[in-house]
C-alpha cells in the first residue's frame, strides 16, 4: 500500500495523538477527530493537552506538512476516510466489566457516514466479541488493531512497534491495516478479531502479574535480609525472564493493568473459569500499597493521626502527568484517612486547591516545601529530579528525618550518613 491513504482517528487522547501523529508520519492524510473543547482548543493552539515526551514536536512537523488536521466529531472526520481508527477509552464499570458506551457512541455516530468499503479499526481495549458487535451497528468491516504504548514513551513506541497485530475474519481487511504500519518494519501478526482482542489484554495482564510477582519478592527480601536489587539481576539475566517490568515499587497503575486485568477476570468469569493467578496479583497489588503506608506509619513514629507526611510523585509514573489509578494518589489518600496531615509535590501538579482524587491533600509548590515540618517523607514516584534534592535541606526542615523511599531510587548509605532514617522497597 502506498502512502496517501486517507484514515480518520477518533479520539485525541493518549492514544489517538500518538497514532495520528505516527500514521502522518507515515505518510498517510489524517483527520483526527474530538469532541472534547478544551483539548481541541489546545491541538488547535499547538499545545499537546497531556505529557507526553517528543508528542508536541512531531504533532507540530505533521500539522505544518498537512498531513494531520483536527475537526470537532467522528461524523466529520470519517467522510471520505478509507480507515476509521477509534480510540477511545473503555474504562472499568461498577462489575469490573470494561465500559463500552464510548466505543458504541463513536459506532453509532459513524454508521451512516462511512464511506462505501471503509474500514473500521478498533485500537481500543475491548472485551472479546466487540468487533462483532461493531460490526453489526457500523455495517461495514471492523479490524481489531490493540494498541501496546507506553505513556511516556508513546511516541517511540507508535513509530518503532514491538510487533502490529491485526485481526479480522476478513484476512485481507487484516492484511491491508497490516500495511499501514509497513514503515515500522515491525513484526505483523494477522488473526481473528477474538485473538486479537485477547491479546492485548493477556499482554497487560502478564505485565501486572510480572510487576506483583516482583513486589511480592521484595517483601520477602526484607523478611529474610536478601537485597532485592541483586536477586533480580539474578533474575533478569535469564532470558526467558529479563529486566522489564522487574522493578519494585508502591504498586502498579495507570489507565491500563488495573481496569485491562479487572476485565480480563470478568472475561474469564463469564467463560466459567476462575482465573486465580490472576486475581492473585490484584490481591498483591493491593497488599503492595498496604506495605508502603504501613512503612510510613512505622518511621512516623508508629502512629498517623496529627502528623504531617511529605510525599514526592503522585503520578503513577515518572514522565506522565496521569494520576489514574495512581498508586501513589491511592496511598497519599490512605494516609489523609488514617489522620496524617499530606504534603505532596509532584512537577505535574501545580500547587493549590486540590482536585478531587487528590481531596485532602496539600499540594506544594517544590520537593522541599512538601517535607516541612513532616514526621516522614514518602517518595512515589521516580521523578529523576528526586535524585538531586539537597538532602541536607530535607533533614533540616523535617520534624523527624525518615524516608519511605518506594521507588528504591535513592542511595540508602548516602541518606544514612546524612542522618536519615531510610527504607526502600526489599533493600536492606
Amino acid at each position: 500500500m502506498t502512502p496517501g491513504v486517507r484514515v480518520a482517528v477518533v479520539g485525541a487522547g493518549y492514544v489517538g495523538l500518538p497514532t495520528a501523529a505516527a500514521l502522518a508520519t507515515f505518510g498517510h492524510d489524517v483527520v483526527c477527530a474530538e469532541r472534547d473543547e478544551a483539548r481541541l482548543a489546545a491541538l488547535a493552539s499547538g499545545r499537546v493537552p497531556f505529557l507526553e515526551d517528543g508528542l508536541g514536536g512531531l504533532l507540530a512537523q505533521v500539522v505544518a506538512s498537512g498531513k494531520l488536521r483536527f475537526v470537532r466529531g467522528a461524523a466529520e472526520a470519517v467522510r471520505g476516510a478509507e480507515f476509521v481508527f477509534v480510540c477511545v477509552g473503555t474504562p472499568e464499570g461498577d462489575d469490573g466489566a470494561a465500559d463500552l458506551s464510548f466505543v458504541e457512541e463513536v459506532a453509532a455516530e459513524i454508521a451512516g457516514e462511512l464511506e462505501p468499503g471503509a474500514i473500521v479499526v478498533n485500537k481500543s481495549t475491548v472485551p472479546v466479541g466487540t468487533a462483532a458487535e461493531l460490526e453489526r451497528i457500523t455495517g461495514t468491516t471492523v479490524v481489531s488493531n490493540p494498541e501496546f504504548l507506553r505513556e511516556g514513551t508513546a511516541v517511540g513506541d507508535s513509530l518503532h512497534p514491538d510487533r502490529v497485530v491485526v485481526g479480522a475474519d476478513d484476512r485481507r481487511a487484516a492484511r491491508r491495516v497490516g500495511e499501514l504500519f509497513s514503515e515500522t518494519g515491525a513484526p505483523l501478526i494477522v488473526t481473528d478479531t477474538v485473538t486479537a482482542e485477547t491479546i492485548k489484554y493477556a499482554s497487560n495482564a502478564f505485565l501486572a502479574m510480572k510487576l506483583s510477582f516482583v513486589n511480592a519478592l521484595a517483601a520477602l527480601c526484607e523478611l529474610i535480609g536478601a537485597d532485592v536489587r541483586d536477586v533480580v539481576l539474578g533474575l533478569g539475566y535469564d532470558r526467558r525472564i529479563g529486566f522489564d517490568f522487574l522493578r519494585p515499587g508502591p504498586g502498579w497503575g495507570g489507565s491500563c493493568f488495573p481496569k485491562d486485568t479487572a476485565a480480563l477476570v470478568r472475561i474469564a468469569e463469564d467463560a466459567g473459569y476462575d482465573f486465580a493467578l490472576l486475581r492473585a496479583a490484584i490481591a498483591a497489588n493491593h497488599e503492595a500499597h498496604a506495605r508502603v503506608v504501613r512503612k510510613v506509619e512505622e518511621l512516623a513514629g508508629g502512629e498517623l493521626a496529627g502528623r504531617t507526611v511529605g510525599v514526592w510523585g503522585l503520578t503513577f509514573k515518572a514522565g506522565t502527568d496521569d494520576r489514574r489509578s495512581s498508586p501513589a494518589v491511592a496511598i497519599a489518600r490512605r494516609l489523609v484517612e488514617l489522620g496524617a496531615t499530606v504534603r505532596a509535590y509532584d512537577p505535574t501538579v501545580p500547587p493549590g486547591p486540590s482536585p478531587q482524587d487528590l481531596s485532602g491533600t496539600v499540594l506544594c509548590a517544590d520537593a522541599y516545601d512538601a517535607c516541612r515540618g513532616a514526621s516522614a517523607v514518602a517518595l512515589l514516584t521516580e521523578w529523576e529530579e528526586f535524585r538531586g534534592l539537597d538532602f541536607v535541606k530535607v533533614h533540616d526542615v523535617m520534624a523527624s528525618a525518615a524516608l519511605v523511599d518506594a521507588r528504591n531510587l535513592l542511595d540508602p548509605a548516602a541518606l544514612r550518613r546524612t542522618g536519615f532514617t531510610y527504607a526502600g522497597v526489599g533493600r536492606p
